[in-house]
């Protein structure tokens, strides 16, 4: 169907003339009778659109201008106008404005010069086709990059995490892990940026929308700056609404649109030099303005820094480092809770602003929940049971060792059918499972584990590469309570398990 020819001209002989022609040329077409057919036509696909002047009445055209403006950002359909000869009409004017990928062509036409336009059109469409297949062979070769990248710095993690417990009173060792663990958690906001470019361009994020405390949205920025701020020593002033402000937004997403802008205003601002943080409500809007003493932004550049992949230059000429899409996906995330980023800027050397706006909800919510208070499961009398299972041994191996020095008896497998078993004879309290393992995947492993008896007291942790809408609905499909993205933080998992004491 993406390569037919639609035609739309329901008043005289226009479309039995153009079926005609079409079919002795060997053009596949749809004639559409009606505006209604014509909706649902250009749903299923289209090569190119056939139409004539006459048929652009207020219902017709309207259709048409809105399809063409909600196109994915790949598709550009052909439209071919067959207009009335000499003058141009209002109606063509509209058309040439607001329907896009428009040709022209004055009635009578040859037949040949019909055709000939026509085969163009459906050649042009043929390398969008392929545009979208190139786009979505990248993202999924962006989505298998960060399973593939999550799954070493897993046992990355839990490695340096056993620092402190194997040598306690060496300093070198604490030294060692908090550089492993600064350059994981930076290599993992790097993958996740990866991930969200192929999530946004294939449509498939979903906010999480929740009453959140702006005040919490921002220490967690902060946390997440401060370390890269203190190495340049960047002083960082903050001004805050003297009373709290809430959100009806996704957290992780709020924080990413925040944490992005400011750490690229620390990575452009030289040492020694101001970042100011401020903030405040006003027309329904939370503003929020990020100004810094850096490197300043040309003013031809303002317009392309918030395009994917777009990167910056230094005052020196040198690309900076970074992948070039943490504003742009900033932008993104403010648009889709619908709010905006702007960027200004007096010139290059006297640095930047950026005025993030979010709108405040029409009743706010009085206070989040207090989180849920946390038990050590060692100072209970019987142990709780954890069964790690992951077909990376090394990954497997120290995340249970992280766990035996919290005091958790502790067993591990390494293959599905191994956690069947050992779910079975050991009844642990919780399992934490990798997802993608050869044999039996995580998943029919959960599906077992659930129909023994006693398997729905489980607690089942998945903790998997794939963070994927998809790969959640199916983990929860599959019987697992929650839903992990490597590397994870051991923390997180000690609360899991201590709900199970």
């Amino acid at each position: 169907m993406e390569k037919r020819i639609l035609v739309y001209a329901p008043t005289g002989q226009n479309a039995a003339l153009c079926r005609k022609v079409l079919d002795v040329a060997g053009v596949e077409c749809h004639v559409c009778d009606t505006v209604g057919d014509l909706r649902q036509q250009l749903m299923l696909g289209a090569g190119a659109l056939l139409t004539v002047e006459e048929a652009l009445s207020a219902s017709g055209f309207r259709l048409l201008a809105d399809f063409v403006e909600q196109q994915p950002n790949w598709s550009d359909l052909p439209i071919l106008l067959l207009t009335h000869r000499g003058g141009d009409s209002l109606l063509v004017r509209r058309a040439v404005i607001s329907l896009g990928n428009l040709t022209l062509l004055e009635r009578p036409v040859r037949t040949v010069t019909l055709i000939t336009a026509l085969h163009a059109q459906l050649r042009a469409r043929d390398k969008q086709y392929q545009v979208r297949e190139a786009t979505r062979r990248k993202d999924e070769f962006l989505a298998s990059l960060g399973h593939e990248l999550r799954n070493p710095l897993a046992p990355i993690r839990t490695s340096a995490a056993l620092l402190p417990h194997l040598f306690p009173q060496s300093a070198p060792a604490a030294r060692i892990k908090e550089v492993i663990e600064r350059q994981v958690v930076h290599l993992t906001r790097l993958v996740d940026d990866l991930l969200d470019v192929a999530r946004i361009t294939s449509g498939k994020i979903e906010l999480q929308r929740e009453p959140v405390a702006f005040s919490v949205v921002m220490r967690h920025v902060v946390e997440l700056i401060q370390q890269a701020a203190t190495a340049k020593r960047i002083r960082l002033e903050q001004e805050m609404p003297g009373k709290e402000v809430m959100l009806d937004a996704d957290y992780a997403r709020v924080v990413q649109v925040y944490s992005n802008i400011l750490s690229n205003a620390i990575k452009f601002t030289p040492a020694g030099g101001q970042v100011a943080l401020r903030a405040w409500c006003q027309d329904g809007m939370l503003w929020v303005s990020i100004r810094d003493t850096g490197i300043g932004l040309d003013a031809d550049a303002i317009p392309n820094i918030f395009n994917m992949f777009e990167q910056s230059r230094t005052v020196s000429g040198q690309i900076s480092a970074g992948l070039g899409i943490g504003l742009s996906l900033a932008r993104q995330f403010a648009q889709m809770h619908g709010g905006t980023v702007e960027a200004y800027s007096e010139g290059i050397g006297r640095g930047s602003e950026f005025i993030i706006k979010l709108p405040l909800p029409a009743h706010a919510a009085a206070a989040q929940e207090a989180a849920p208070a946390f038990r050590d499961a060692a100072l209970d009398s019987r142990r709780t049971r954890v069964l790690v299972v992951d077909d990376n041994r090394d990954a497997a191996d120290s995340l249970g060792a992280l766990f035996k020095m919290e005091n958790f008896d502790v067993s591990t497998a390494y293959d599905g059918y191994a956690a069947v078993a050992a779910a079975t004879q050991q009844q642990p309290d919780l399992i934490v499972m990798d997802l993608g393992m050869p044999g039996m995947d995580g998943y029919e492993a959960a599906r077992l584990i659930r129909q023994q008896p006693g398997g729905s007291q489980i607690q089942l942790v998945a903790l998997t590469g794939w963070g994927q809408s998809d790969a959640r609905r199916r983990t929860l499909d599959a019987g697992f309570d929650q839903h992990l993205i490597k590397p994870v933080d051991f923390d997180d998992l000690l609360r899991l398990a201590a709900q199970q004491s």
